[in-house]
């Protein structure tokens, strides 16, 4: 049986018009009603609960090689645990589509109203990216999360990801495009699977307005490298704890069993406890001996090591020279005793990634001092670093973690895919007839966008009452 390779040629005009499509797509979903997008969004829930059993059947054809491949020693069991669908994983995807579902629609807000001068306003107004190209690794169920997020804010996406999960993104974008059949163009939400698409779409800087990198600091690097696409991604998820002098233990012993335990394998897992050197003994110790139930591993400084090891605690070592620069996404955490809030903020903002970091204390101006200080996308007080997520942020679902220092940074969920533009209202008027010398003065009368005679005089295209 013979097999037909396309030429890169047909591959690349191939990839041209899909993304023509997807960009004449832009044009319908950015003027779509709230109701019609809802509805696709309801559709879609619909759809993935209908064909659940065919989604987790082709999701297990990418577990089974994946854990195979754990058992043989040959991939880490964090990335294989990605892969899976089963279980309340895929209760959550669904409930994510409600979410996202029952989230104001982020489109055509009024932002800011200014009367530049009589008979001419001046409106920003929220509006949708473009089209958006998603690249990512492992996790299907982007293909969902970031879907609605698109359809929700009025952009086209595409989206790439990665061969290990290529028969679970299959089903799971069929669900999504059978949700929208009918309802809005399928070329909002297009799904490709080679590694030469990617290439010619990070050159389409004309055509893709964002690109959103989801995946291991590789991926993610490459794809800031090759383009002039505007991107959003992050390229390591190491989060830290800082214990302070004066945190409670039964708090810290809490967040810090469900800051690494509850996902390893997420980018919001604990990789590095920094410990006041003066609660080494009273906090460290039991915080150690219950998570080596577990069995971690805490690769410590020299202060910590030696104390330790004199208190018999088991699976600690020396901590080597890349430990508190590495994410480990597995049963292993980084140890190293600080004098001061001060120098646990400076360990963070050097060796720390800026996505999550956590201060334990019951002094506010020590919480204070951190929150501020700490160079990071989230920053919490005594709470789990698991809580940076775009569902348990209450934002439906999200596209990814940024660290940007951009329009979106942490989890970004509708926000994120969402700009403005500009209307200027006006019966003529040209800026000769405005300033020094001219007949007519500039005004530049702040309106308050929230009034709902300002919002009827914007929508109704009208100048006054």
């Amino acid at each position: 049986m013979s097999t037909t390779v396309q030429s890169p040629t047909a591959a690349a005009e191939e990839l041209r018009n899909l993304v023509r499509a997807a960009k004449e797509a832009c044009t319908v979903i950015q003027a779509a009603s709230t109701d019609t997008k809802n509805t696709a969004l309801k559709r879609i829930a619909e759809r993935l609960e209908a064909k659940k059993t065919e989604i987790l059947a082709a999701n297990k054809r990418d577990t089974e090689p994946a854990n195979e491949q754990v058992a043989q020693g040959t991939l880490n069991p964090a990335l294989a645990k990605r892969l899976d669908l089963s279980g309340t994983k895929f209760d959550k995807v669904v409930a994510g589509v409600h979410a996202v579902e029952n989230l104001p629609d982020p489109i055509g807000k009024l932002e800011i109203a200014t009367q530049l001068a009589e008979d001419l306003n001046l409106y920003r107004v929220s509006s949708p990216l473009g089209l958006v190209c998603v690249i990512f690794e492992s996790r299907p169920e982007v293909v969902i999360d970031i879907g609605t997020l698109a359809i929700k804010s009025g952009n086209a996406v595409i989206l790439k990801g990665g061969k290990e999960a290529g028969n679970s993104l299959k089903a799971l974008h069929e669900a999504l495009q059978e949700g929208l059949d009918g309802i809005l163009p399928k070329a909002c939400v297009q799904l490709i699977q080679s590694r030469e698409d990617v290439a010619e779409l990070l050159k389409m800087d004309k055509e893709v307005d964002l690109l959103i990198a989801r995946g291991g600091k590789a991926l993610t690097s490459f794809v800031r490298a090759n383009t002039h696409i505007p991107v959003i991604g992050h390229l390591d998820g190491i989060c830290s704890t800082y214990i302070a002098e004066d945190a409670d233990l039964p708090k810290a012993l809490r967040v810090i069993e469900d800051s690494k335990m509850s996902y390893m394998a997420a980018c919001n897992a604990l990789e590095t406890i920094l410990v006041n050197q003066q609660v080494i003994g009273s906090h460290l110790i039991p915080i150690v001996e219950h998570m080596g139930t577990h069995g971690i591993t805490f690769h410590c400084d020299e202060p910590t090591l030696k104390l330790l090891q004199a208190a018999n605690c088991i699976n600690v070592i020396a901590a080597g020279p890349s430990d508190y620069d590495t994410e480990f996404l597995d049963k292993h955490l980084a140890v190293k005793a600080v004098a001061n809030v001060d120098e646990a903020i400076a360990h963070i903002n050097y060796h720390g990634s800026h996505h999550t970091d956590v201060v334990l204390t019951e002094n506010k101006e020590i919480a204070k001092r951190f929150l501020q200080q700490v160079d990071s996308a989230d920053v919490f007080w005594n709470a789990s670093t698991r809580f940076s997520d775009g569902f348990r942020f209450g934002l439906g679902a999200e596209i990814g973690i940024s660290t940007n220092k951009t329009h979106a940074r942490g989890p970004v969920g509708l926000e994120g895919l969402v700009i403005y533009k500009y209307h200027l209202h006006g019966k003529g008027q040209i800026t000769a007839d405005y300033g020094p010398g001219a007949h007519r003065d500039y005004l530049h009368t702040a309106m308050d966008p929230n009034d709902a005679a300002v919002q009827n005089r914007f929508h109704r295209l009208e100048f006054t009452e």
